[in-house]
C-alpha cells in the first residue's frame, strides 16, 4: 500500500521510507513510525515520518 495518504499512517506501523540522501538511488529503509511530520492529508512524494531510530524520510510503502 503506498504511503501518500496521511490517514493510512500511524505510530507503530512498519513502513519502507526513502531518506533524503537516498532519493537519487531509490534505496529504501524499513522501520517503525514514531512521528508523522507531514501536516497535509496527502502528499505526492509520500508522507514524511520519523522512525523510532530517529531517521526521517518519506513513506513509499506500508508493510502489512
Amino acid at each position: 500500500m503506498p504511503g501518500k495518504n496521511r490517514a493510512n499512517i500511524y505510530a507503530g506501523l512498519t513502513v519502507d521510507i526513502i531518506l533524503k540522501r537516498d532519493q537519487r538511488t531509490g534505496e529504501r529503509t524499513r522501520g517503525v513510525v514514531k512521528d508523522i511530520l507531514t501536516k497535509s492529508a496527502n502528499h505526492s512524494r509520500g508522507i514524511k515520518v520519523r522512525l523510532e531510530d530517529g531517521q526521517v524520510g518519506r513513506v513509499q510503502e506500508i508493510i502489512e
